[in-house]
């Protein structure tokens, strides 16, 4: 509890705010959503793959085979290239973050001013109202009907009524009405940052693709250096020289290692970020991005997503024997003694302009609640959902609202009622029907189309009577918007799992009820993303897979979500989607290029292990392929669009290209090695051949990921094929490569390559064919 009791009047002088400032009781701001540059340099340059190679590196050098060190050069062009796109995501990340900020209403010099969080010092007065999300601890000071989300303390998403006196503490959600709030814990000492980030405290599992990619990595790292230090020692043990043994264990030891793949995944991720950017869309996490391309429902909220959330006041209705005057007159004294500031109670002001009233008690709208009302001259006026407002709603009135949603408005009732009572008012007495407009959005239609053909399955989830809702859901081309629901009839233990499977529509659902649907979808196996721009939203967005707010949206849904339509259009999300259908496809089709020489890496350092020979290659040898028959064409492969549904194929990618491949470069190389002995051909002459044959075979490979081919795809492998046939005509001294064009060693290669690509298709349509039959890939 604060020692001091600030003025409601007048709030600290700016005298007093730079005393707490110079005494250190100023806030911090939440952490950023990138990592600092010195993170980047540090997380990118300081890996145990970096270190390994540059162990590599020094022991070529102690060999003075210098040409040999090449390979680091790819090393740090891929870790400058991995910097420069982080570094440059960053950036774009940070300007997005910065103009979507959250400002908080301070009390100073007796006037009410927008600040940033970190403005915020000891004693501050914060005016807050509903979807705010309090960023210091603090007590309350003055409330209108204060609604509290404090979910992060407790783990129930109930609402907490707050009184003047009571604490409320960092991280918390103003669910409903408004008040003054003095802070008495700022910076370290506020809850929100005991808990780092309060409203990410339930995130979501990591990236699948990450997860896999760093599954392989984790097995690599202990395979590596005992394979390496096998194949050292065995080397030697046969009485090859010591910069034989070396070359031979560092070529093993680079070709094991697929930093590229690790490369390209995070760099794809923060381009992907930076391309969204560019379409004012701000995303918070990475993975997102990927959960996002793989989500195959998108529940949405009707209003601020289907509709513009400009609601109009059309009309008020007298019920029963009200005049119509008086309706509009009480009204209006209700509208004025609540002073909501949500969207539909801006509508009605709007519409009726301020009048003179004198409340003596008020219950602000609340989400959970469904309604609002005042008690002012001697009577309790409440406005909201009738069935939330009565126990039954009366059959005559049931009707009328439902002709009235048939024709697309939002009717709310205001009823006289015999006291506020929590959760629905005593004894209400219907005096008018509110009917309200609101508009689709204008591209709306063609976005859903276009959602519909993605194979994304659209379901409204709305607060909404769900006549008027599925009324708008048909008008904005969602299919099945007539199977509707009314939420507010299933009772207390709904059949979640039935609902999701019987409906599209949901009206009259609570922010638990959003929750209960979404986990059910999520039960049923599919991928789910939620859009929301209120605190009625919340807790679906928490447990959807991911989460979309709109700008014009609360703070805390803000500050919950994955990504941030900035200019809250929600058009955007076609290019969210293809954005992220791009990157992982992509991905998941070019880590088996990568994992083609891990994988032929290992098990050739296995069999020389025993074998009588040298390891087959030496570290320049690599280059050749590394560069040109994975790391080049991948990062332009990663580019190229591709919309496609995601479907999980990364293991089946590898089954498909990787393993086949993996396994003709074995044999193949098995092959020269016996063919060298037969005919007595030195270690150049063999090494070079292996070169030969695995990049052919790498190459058919490239050819099968970059499926379907296009012009530019066609063109990328021909440039390849061309650049990999210079390098040994004009580059065989700097790659340690024999010339071939000899016509005794034709004799040998020529065949080779021409049983190439058969043996390769007839591998891939066997081997990986019959083992995908027996495996149920995700």
């Amino acid at each position: 509890m604060t020692e001091r009791t600030t003025s409601l009047e007048q709030g600290l002088t700016a005298a007093e705010v730079q005393a707490r400032i110079d005494a250190g009781q100023q806030n911090e701001p939440l952490p950023p959503l990138t990592r600092s540059t010195k993170q980047i340099f540090r997380d990118n340059l300081l890996t145990l793959f970096n270190l390994i190679n540059v162990i590599l590196g020094g022991l070529v050098f102690f060999t003075g085979s210098y040409k040999n060190l090449l390979f680091l050069g790819v090393i740090v062009m891929n870790t400058a290239i991995g910097i420069f796109q982080e570094l440059r995501s960053k950036r774009q990340v940070d300007k997005l973050a910065i103009l979507s900020a959250a400002k908080s209403q301070l009390l100073r010099d007796g006037q009410v001013t927008a600040h940033d969080q970190a403005d915020i010092v000891q004693d501050d007065v914060i005016q807050v109202t509903r979807g705010d999300q309090l960023p210091v601890d603090g007590l309350v000071r003055e409330t209108t009907g204060l609604e509290v989300d404090e979910s992060q303390i407790t783990g129930e998403a109930d609402p907490v009524i707050k009184g003047i006196g009571d604490a409320i503490v960092s991280g918390s959600v103003i669910l409903g009405g408004h008040g003054l709030i003095q802070a008495t814990a700022v910076g370290h000492g506020s809850f929100i940052k005991k808990l780092a980030r309060s409203a990410k405290s339930n995130r979501r599992t990591t990236s699948q693709l990450l997860t896999i990619i760093n599954r392989i990595i984790k097995i690599l790292t202990v395979t590596i250096i005992p394979l390496g230090a096998a194949l050292f020692i065995s080397t030697l043990l046969r009485g090859e020289s010591q910069t034989r043994a070396i070359l031979g264990t560092v070529a093993a030891m680079v070709g094991m290692i697929p930093e590229g793949l690790v490369l390209l995944t995070s760099v794809a991720l923060a381009a992907g970020a930076f391309t969204l950017g560019r379409h004012q869309v701000l995303v918070r996490e990475l993975p997102a991005i990927e959960a996002l391309a793989r989500v195959d429902v998108l529940c949405l909220d009707k209003t601020g997503t289907i509709t513009s959330g400009q609601l109009k006041f059309d009309h008020v209705e007298p019920w029963a024997d009200a005049a119509a005057d008086q309706v509009t007159v009480t009204l209006a004294q209700v509208v004025t003694a609540i002073n909501d500031d949500n969207e539909t109670a801006q509508a009605l002001r709007t519409a009726l302009g301020p009048t003179k009233v004198t409340a003596t008690k008020v219950l602000p709208f609340s989400s959970a609640r469904k309604w609002s009302g005042a008690s002012f001259d001697g009577q309790s006026i409440v406005i909201g959902a009738p069935e939330f407002i009565y126990q039954t709603v009366p059959t005559d009135l049931k009707q009328r609202i439902q002709q009235l949603a048939q024709q697309g408005f939002r009717v709310l009732v205001m009823a006289q009622v015999r006291e506020l009572t929590t959760p629905k008012p005593t004894d209400p007495t219907a005096l008018g029907l509110i009917l309200i407009t609101d508009e689709l959005r204008p591209h709306a239609k063609n976005t859903f189309g276009y959602f519909a053909n993605q194979d994304v399955a659209l379901k409204v989830i709305s607060g909404d009577n769900p006549v008027t809702v599925a009324s708008i859901a048909d008008r904005a081309g969602i299919a099945g918007a007539q199977q509707l629901i009314d939420m507010s009839t299933v009772g207390p233990t709904p059949d979640y799992d039935q609902l999701v499977a019987d409906y599209t529509v949901f009206g009259r659902v609570t922010p638990q009820q959003k929750a209960g649907l979404i986990k059910a979808y999520q039960t049923a196996g599919h991928t789910v993303a939620m859009t929301g721009d209120g605190v009625n939203d919340l807790l679906a967005m928490r447990q959807s897979d991911c989460s979309i707010a709109m700008a014009t949206g609360s703070e805390a849904t803000k500050s919950l979500a994955d990504f941030v339509l900035l200019e809250s259009n929600f058009d955007a999300m076609i290019q969210v989607l293809n954005e992220g259908r791009r990157v992982i496809n992509n991905i998941e089709r070019v880590a088996a290029l990568y994992l083609i020489k891990t994988m032929y890496s290992v098990a050739l350092t296995l069999i020389f292990v025993f074998m009588s020979h040298s390891y087959p290659f030496e570290p320049i040898q690599l280059m050749p392929i590394s560069s040109l028959m994975v790391g080049i064409p991948t990062f332009f492969l990663a580019l190229q669009p591709d919309y496609t549904r995601i479907t999980g194929r990364f293991m089946k990618q590898v089954m498909e290209i990787a393993v086949p491949a993996a396994i003709c470069v074995v044999g193949y190389i098995i092959v020269i090695d016996l063919l060298g002995t037969e005919f007595n051909l030195d270690f150049a002459t063999t090494s070079t051949l292996n070169v030969l044959m695995t990049g052919i075979i790498s190459l058919n490979a490239l050819l099968i990921a970059a499926r379907p081919l296009s012009r530019f795809k066609i063109g990328l492998v021909a440039v390849m094929a061309s650049l990999f046939v210079i390098c040994f005509l004009f580059a065989g001294q700097i790659f340690s490569l024999v010339n071939l064009l000899d016509w005794q060693l034709a004799m040998i290669y020529l065949p080779l390559m021409l049983s190439a690509y058969p043996v390769f298709i007839g591998l891939q349509n066997g081997l990986g064919k019959r083992v995908l039959s027996k495996i149920r890939w995700r």
